[in-house]
């Protein structure tokens, strides 16, 4: 877990029976030391340790959410387990597809089934599903078992509100906020991986693509002060991190919310400048807010700033982009991606692609097959579009038929893998260098780790590696990862 002893110091002088104090962090503070006397009391009862476990839906930033929500858990005095069976479970939940929230009830029957068994059990929900006000109806009225509710806004009071539940364990506590100002960080964090982290850099969308639920869930932009993000980079730094992905929404808008307007390439620059910061990454990138700054500081720190951009098409056809609300055409995005591969031939580029689109015509669908081609992605997240209620692209009235749909995402799905194949194998022979991440989950013989333009490769080795940059000869490209020997 993320070290920070300033805040264990100030917890240990708190007063817990006074007034909990209203400026944040130091409120989270305080109800941490009050969370944690309500949680021995529980545990003194039961005659053990109590365990948490989080499960993460979604997005990287509900992944780097989830590191915060473990990390106070643990600082409150829960231990975690790998197994639903705990004594808190947590759901953090995504919203993006309407078969999100139906994953989400139908494993809370299973908790349910747990919690009759274990009736001090807690089930807590927090996220983005949990900012639509049908969803927190429903838990409401068909699953009161579920103790905690909160949503995007207000991850950062946590603490706060398992004081509350620890304290009143048969009430249902609810908790969403519409919006908020507030972007509280130092808070305990507990990274899943010691070497490399997310920060964000700002929170929300003010984008409103017509088919994304988005901007409703997680609010409008809001951007963090740089010197905040630096020094949180430094300290992750101090702490052994070497890899760090700077997350938003649009991390192109980067900085348009600043009363001292800030560029998202000024502050990459100023990132890669971190003594001992080995890689930056960044996610997710518009193409209507990429520039021509931005490439060329990628372009001028090849060796810090990862040769990966993933840059989101959806469509190549213009006028489903137009109905889209995606503010760019197919010709403006292919000349955009010549300028990236002007700046860096070796680039990999990654995107995401919707077939199915209310609308989208043969014609349509073969301008997204050209895109393809022209481009060589290294990779691509393909979709099937499907309603998400709330967003205006649900209300169209020409869907697309389901069979029409099948057969287009298989055709695109083989071009994408053919294509991608052929990316991935052109650095087959050559040595590159590899941050080790874990040991191969298949044979354990193996490690695998990332390249800097985050292709996957596996090579003999030991935990030994885990957390180091190992230069290794790819010696044979399988589809999308590497067999290699460490150099």
């Amino acid at each position: 877990m993320e070290t920070n002893k300033v805040y264990e110091e100030i917890i240990s002088k708190m007063d817990l029976c006074a007034p909990a104090p209203e400026e944040e962090p130091y409120r989270q503070y305080y109800f941490i030391g009050r969370a944690r006397k309500a949680l021995a009391e529980v545990e003194e009862k039961l005659g053990r340790k109590l365990t948490f476990h989080v499960a993460t839906f979604g997005c990287q930033m509900n992944a780097r959410d989830s590191e915060k929500l473990r990390g106070i858990l643990e600082e409150i005095g829960y231990e975690p387990t790998d197994t639903e069976e705990a004594d808190l479970v947590l759901y953090n939940t995504c919203t993006v597809r309407e078969n999100a929230n139906t994953k989400v009830y139908g494993r809370l029957g299973g908790l349910h089934s747990w919690k009759k068994k274990n009736p001090h059990m807690m089930i807590g929900l927090c996220g983005c599903m949990m900012q639509e006000e049908h969803v927190v109806k429903t838990l409401r009225e068909k699953y009161r078992f579920v103790n905690l509710i909160f949503g995007t806004h207000n991850i950062y009071k946590l603490a706060e509100l398992m004081s509350r539940a620890l304290e009143h364990p048969q009430d249902m506590i609810v908790d969403i906020q519409q919006k908020t100002d507030l972007m509280v960080e130092q808070l305990p964090v507990d990274r899943t991986y010691k070497f490399k982290s997310g920060v964000n850099i700002m929170y929300g969308c003010n984008n409103f693509c017509s088919y994304c639920i988005v901007p409703y869930v997680r609010g409008r932009e809001k951007s963090r002060e740089p010197i905040d993000i630096l020094r949180e980079i430094e300290q992750l730094v101090e702490d052994g991190v070497i890899e760090v992905m700077l997350l938003g929404q649009n991390v192109n808008s980067y900085g348009k919310t600043l009363e001292n307007k800030v560029s998202f390439a000024e502050l990459l620059e100023s990132v890669a400048g971190i003594e001992g910061l080995r890689r930056v990454r960044f996610m997710t990138s518009h193409p209507k807010d990429l520039s021509d700054d931005l490439i060329a500081v990628m372009a001028k720190y090849p060796d810090r700033i990862c040769p990966h951009l993933h840059l989101p098409l959806q469509s190549g056809s213009s006028r489903l982009l137009k109905s889209m609300n995606r503010r760019y055409t197919k010709e403006s995005y292919l000349e955009l991606v010549d300028k990236i591969r002007a700046a860096m031939p070796e680039i990999s580029l990654t995107t995401d692609i919707i077939v199915g689109y209310p609308g989208e015509t043969e014609e349509d669908f073969l301008e997204t097959m050209d895109v393809v081609e022209k481009v060589r992605y290294d990779s691509a997240f393909t979709f099937i579009y499907s309603k998400r209620s709330g967003t205006p692209a649900a209300e169209m009235d020409d869907q697309v038929p389901e069979d029409v749909v099948k057969d287009r995402f298989n055709r695109l799905l083989l071009l994408v893998q053919k294509i991608g194949r052929e990316q991935t194998g052109r650095f087959e022979g050559q040595v590159k260098e590899v941050l080790v991440e874990h040991v191969n989950e298949q044979d354990p013989g193996l490690v695998t780790g990332r390249m800097d333009n985050n292709s996957v490769v596996h090579f003999p080795g030991d935990a030994s590696l885990i957390g180091q940059i190992v230069k290794v000869k790819l010696d044979k490209c399988h589809g999308f990862y590497y067999l290699g020997t460490q150099a």
